[in-house]
């Protein structure tokens, strides 16, 4: 037998148990949270301890690892990017110019084209001289923009200005330009960056690049190998706009991550239209043509610096991700610095790169600057993980 209540038109037994009778006869604006009084005093101590431990170890678990599950539940929300189709890369020390250009379907020019290698500077010194060193005898003139600001609008000094003898050998053919930062607090870091790229197409007119000449188009730790930018400069025909695919190393060359890195490009230059970038330009990608080394510093005060400093800096979520012991533990291990999962676009490869990059002990084809002066960059070779604290 059921009775119909008057107010809300409620329906409610006739026989209540003790714990939910004074449920029955309550008007509908207080039903409800009578009806949760009910379930909590059905509830026993244990179940409270339970519950009080619970829901506060979840809350604190998806603040301290909420990154982690979102790059890693990121298969579910986002597809992968349209993969390039490989341009094979030819190259033997021993075989002819015309003949490589053949290999790529490519004619043969009478003489090469100029080149020109536009950076923007921050602080990576090493990674820099490494870069020229392997460049110099094919580069017509080289270009670099240096700002008092970070991407995040921090105040820098002036590193390259500071360390200018050091590139000697590149003065005569050096275009450099400084830019003042707009120290514009809580801005996207990206904006301030696209500012120092459009000044960087201001300077490369400086420098007097003109149509047809060819520009490398990277960040200073991404580097083409010497036999790609010669062949690129010598072979006729080639894409208006070519990525290249580079090995993407962390921390050193001990630490080959994959061969995934493919922001770098060579474009030959059309005034007017080409545009110093840093994103995806074109679908067309040459295989195996340089290195692209990543946190590859001598200090540990240098990582400090970049990891405050570059358009990702919102990875330092926590304070002591930048104390130098983590930092130097991280590094030895192979690591991530900022405790995050890889990003990748499907659940394979996301669990295959999880855990500590393995080490590598191959120091073949490395850029040769690099091997003609082991001792002074031990640092970037397999066995070498240590880091001066300056």
């Amino acid at each position: 037998m059921m009775r119909i209540m008057s107010e809300g038109c409620h329906t409610c037994p006739k026989k209540t148990d003790d714990i939910c009778g004074d449920v029955c006869g309550q008007g509908s604006s207080r039903l409800s949270m009578s009806r949760i009084r009910c379930i909590l005093r059905g509830i026993d101590s244990k179940t409270y301890i339970f519950l009080f431990a619970l829901v506060p170890t979840i809350v604190y678990g998806v603040y301290v690892h909420g990154q982690k599950i979102s790059y890693f539940l990121r298969p579910l929300w986002e597809s992968p990017p349209k993969p390039f189709p490989d341009i094979p890369h030819y190259y033997n020390e021993n075989v002819s110019m015309e003949t490589l250009c053949k290999l790529h379907g490519w004619g043969v020019r009478e003489f090469p084209r100029r080149v020109y290698d536009a950076v923007l500077f921050s602080n990576e010194v090493d990674i820099l001289t490494l870069r020229w060193q392997e460049l110099y005898p094919y580069i017509t003139q080289f270009v670099l923009l240096e700002s008092n600001s970070t991407f995040s609008g921090i105040p820098k000094p002036m590193v390259f200005a500071s360390n200018r003898d050091r590139f000697k050998f590149v003065e005569p053919r050096l275009t450099y330009g400084s830019i003042g930062g707009r120290f514009k607090k809580g801005e996207n870091p990206f904006v301030e960056e696209a500012m120092q790229r459009v000044a960087l197409d201001q300077l490369l007119k400086i420098a007097g690049i003109t149509d047809d000449d060819l520009l490398i188009m990277s960040d200073v730790d991404e580097i083409p190998s010497r036999h790609t930018i010669n062949l690129l400069s010598w072979c006729d025909d080639i894409p208006q706009v070519l990525h290249l695919r580079l090995k993407n190393y962390l921390y050193s060359f001990e630490f080959l991550v994959d061969d995934k890195s493919w922001r770098a490009s060579v474009h030959r230059y059309q005034t007017g239209k080409t545009r110093y970038a840093h994103y995806r330009q074109t679908d067309e990608i040459l295989a195996d043509a340089g290195w692209h080394c990543s946190f590859c510093f001598r200090h540990i005060s240098e990582f400090v610096f970049k990891m405050k400093a570059y358009s990702h800096n919102d990875r330092v979520r926590f304070s002591h991700y930048l104390n130098p012991k983590r930092i130097q533990r991280v590094i030895c291990k192979g690591s991530d610095l900022f405790d995050m999962l890889p990003e990748e676009y499907t659940f394979k490869e996301i669990i295959g790169k999880m855990g500590p990059i393995p080490h590598s002990f191959s120091a073949v084809h490395l850029p040769s600057h690099l091997l003609e002066n082991a001792d002074e960059y031990k640092f970037l070779l397999p066995g070498n993980c240590l880091r001066e604290s300056g």
